[in-house]
């Protein structure tokens, strides 16, 4: 009876570590048990950091976390018979508990998340027939041309691979607007994109009227084609040649699979990336949630559509009417309508698309803004903990997911929770000095081991909570505004391809300010109860030490909106292709250097008959990876840098037809493990201490930096120095 066995010894293990969480112990027995745990957890870490020890030293970490539960609950909250402290008290009570509840529920994910998958070989006598869905909505022609053209060269057998450009900025409707501008434009878009289309051998697809959004617009696509599988790529995203042979392989072996899902991986920096400048060195945003929770996800079955860069099965689409378009997430709900039907997912932990992140703060929250209402509309429609269909992990892992984006609530109330005690006074937290050290020190230190435990290589200390806190002010009213009306929000295309020319405040950044006032004035008036009630200056301390930390974070906030011009679009990648380039009649033989979706750095042999200059216009031609027309590329130089090997020349491409595009695309997204050399060197675990040092240097900077934007000392216009012609 192996079940009842565990069962026994789990009863077991919850009704010890209960009694042990509820033990009445000394405040000094209580430091130095918890000394003890936290130090248990630093061997482990360092000597056994992998397997049980992993889960050991986790559960360690959770039970210093239930044990501040418990004294929190019972100690800690002021009388009820004072309102005006029990109120804000039992409020900033909730938010600590949800913040527990989504530590306990990532445990759960990802305390042993799957290693990274072996690919299946495809069947290429049998290989399936694919559609690549791309829909498109405002992207300019040059993007498009890009994706498609990185689509049409995925390695795949022959006459086995369609691809769609899916057009729902040129629908019927629009081309008969009574807006005779906006109709003008639409017929323009439309004969462009056909031309394109035409050009590459891709097929062109638009349709009467835009119902639905992106979800209306692939099914859409599914109307009128015919593949036994599915490939979506939102319209910046381009694959590499190898995306299908790491992914349709899975379907073989699982005729209830219904989705294969890779990670989003991105060549240009996200707006804390750029202004902060750590894109090079510190692990993205989105590497958390590809490179461990979607890991982690797929152990339970419950890796879900993330909009692009995956594969699905048409025969489970069809089952459930196409894509699901009652929610702004499209992607996520699909997901969870078709596990709760019965069908599987898989996760591929390698990238094998690149594609580009929002340019500016204001695109930035307007993407997560739609993601945020889009999870709470599946949290309203379709209440995940109960949906019929789902195994309990499964349950388990989608709540997850919609409860993350709560966030703003928590976020804020921990901003104005101090502020409450050094303005006015109140008791919402009733507690010693003593008690704050040995409670609230011990937890905020396990809770950082825990977080390093999981996402050490995924994410630094602190910069989650400086995620989440930009987000937040602009998050908390767009989630309020679902809970109030669940059906008002519509889906808003995410700005891509933008770019920044100057230096300036983000329009969005003056609440960064106002904050930052606020809690400077904080600090003032800790000094003055400092003063004035020396009898509480334990107190005083310790609130005065979270109020500087939130200082702290705004003042980086500040960083994040003061926003710095781009030198280019997207990060250059190693690319050695011979070539020969042509300038002024004259041909010379080249290399290239590195190169990206938009330019190319080449070098050139020393003592060259040709002296280029800033300005002029050349062609390249280059070996390809793929049999393609022999041609030549457009280039304008930009940079020149002389080195002992030659002639550096940062070049801009300037294409004019499909061709050139088809020679871009394989340039810079034939080899996908040159993604994955970039990927694996940004991960390093700094750790815990290493972090908090490094975030309060970069906080301290940013605020100083923050300022001097805000308050004018840096002139508009001003552009910041070009990035020279290797990077």
């Amino acid at each position: 009876m192996p079940t009842a066995i565990y069962v026994i010894v789990w009863a077991v293990t919850a009704a010890l570590v209960t009694a042990l969480i509820a033990l009445p112990i000394s405040l000094q027995a209580h430091l130095i048990a918890g000394t003890i745990l936290v130090g248990a957890m630093i061997l482990l870490k360092l000597l056994r950091p992998l397997g049980v020890w992993r889960l050991i030293a986790l559960g360690l970490g959770t039970a210093v976390v239930l044990r501040y539960v418990y004294w929190r609950t019972t100690s800690t909250l002021p009388p009820v018979n004072q309102l005006e402290d029990f109120i804000p008290g039992v409020i900033l009570y909730v938010a600590e508990l949800y913040n527990i509840g989504m530590l306990f529920l990532s445990l759960f994910v990802v305390a042993m998340p799957l290693p990274r998958r072996a690919t299946p070989p495809i069947d290429l006598a049998n290989a399936p027939t694919v559609d690549v869905f791309v829909p498109s909505y405002n992207e300019d022609a040059d993007l498009l041309a890009t994706t498609l053209s990185a689509a049409l060269a995925m390695d795949y057998p022959t006459g086995k691979l369609q691809v769609y450009l899916l057009d729902d900025g040129g629908t019927d409707e629009k081309c008969a607007s009574d807006n005779f501008a906006a109709a003008h434009a639409a017929k323009e878009r439309r004969a462009t994109l056909q031309k394109l289309c035409e050009g590459l051998g891709v097929t062109y697809l638009t349709r009467e009227r835009n119902l639905n959004a992106k979800a209306g617009n692939l099914n859409n696509g599914i109307a009128h084609s015919q593949g036994e599988l599915i490939v979506v790529f939102d319209a910046d995203h381009a694959p590499a040649r190898s995306f299908l042979t790491e992914t349709v392989g899975f379907f073989a072996r699982d005729p209830k699979l219904f989705l294969v899902q890779t990670p989003h991986f991105f060549i240009n920096p996200d707006p804390l990336e750029r202004n902060l400048k750590t894109f090079k060195e510190m692990p993205s945003e989105n590497e958390m949630f590809y490179g461990i929770i979607q890991r982690g996800l797929d152990k339970w079955n419950s890796s879900f559509f993330c909009g692009s860069a995956a594969v699905l099965s048409r025969k489970a689409l069809l089952t459930t009417n196409g894509f699901s378009g009652r929610s702004i997430t499209e992607d996520a709900e699909t997901a969870i309508t078709l596990h709760a039907a019965g069908w599987n997912s898989v996760y591929v932990d390698k990238p094998l698309i690149a594609g580009l992140q929002p340019a500016t703060f204001t695109s930035f929250i307007g993407q997560r803004s739609r993601w945020a209402q889009g999870m709470m509309q599946i949290l309203i429609y379709h209440r995940p903990l109960l949906k019929r269909g789902l195994s309990l992990p499964q349950r388990l892992c989608y709540t997850s997911t919609a409860l993350f984006w709560l966030f703003p609530f928590a976020r804020m109330i921990f901003l104005i929770s101090p502020l409450f005690y050094l303005f006015f006074g109140l008791q919402i937290f009733v507690a010693t000095g003593g008690e704050f050290i040995a409670y609230i020190l011990g937890y905020m230190v396990v809770n950082l081991m825990m977080q390093n435990y999981l996402y050490g290589r995924y994410r630094w200390p602190w910069i989650s909570e400086l995620y989440e806190f930009i987000q937040s002010i602009y998050l908390l009213p767009a989630v309020i505004s679902v809970m109030l009306n669940p059906s008002k929000p519509t889906f808003k295309v995410t700005a891509k391809n933008e770019s920044l020319e100057t230096r300036r405040v983000s329009e969005l950044g003056m609440p960064f300010l106002i904050i930052f006032i606020v809690l400077t004035l904080g600090v003032v008036a800790q000094y003055w109860r400092t003063i004035a009630e020396p009898y509480n200056a334990d107190t005083t301390l310790v609130v005065g030490l979270w109020n500087m930390m939130n200082l702290l974070m705004a003042g980086c906030a500040l960083g994040v909106v003061s926003e710095r011009p781009e030198g280019r679009a997207a990060r250059r990648f190693a690319v050695k292709r011979r070539g020969e380039m042509v300038l002024n009649g004259d041909a010379m033989p080249m290399v290239t250097e590195n190169a990206s979706v938009d330019g190319i750095a080449i070098r050139i042999a020393p003592g060259t008959a040709a002296k280029p200059a800033i300005g002029d216009q050349a062609l390249i031609s280059f070996e390809t990876t793929l049999a393609m027309p022999r041609g030549t590329l457009p280039i304008r130089v930009k940079r020149i840098e002389q080195d002992p090997q030659g002639l550096m020349l940062g070049c801009r491409y300037e294409p004019s037809e499909p061709l050139h595009s088809r020679m871009i695309a394989d340039l810079a997204f034939s080899d996908a493990e040159r993604w994955s050399r970039f990927q694996k060197a940004r991960r390093n675990n700094i750790g815990v201490v290493r972090g908090t040092t490094r975030f309060l240097r970069i906080a301290l900077f940013q605020t100083s930096r923050g300022l001097s934007y805000f308050l004018g000392l840096y002139r508009l216009g001003k552009v910041a120095p070009k990035p020279s012609a290797a990077e």
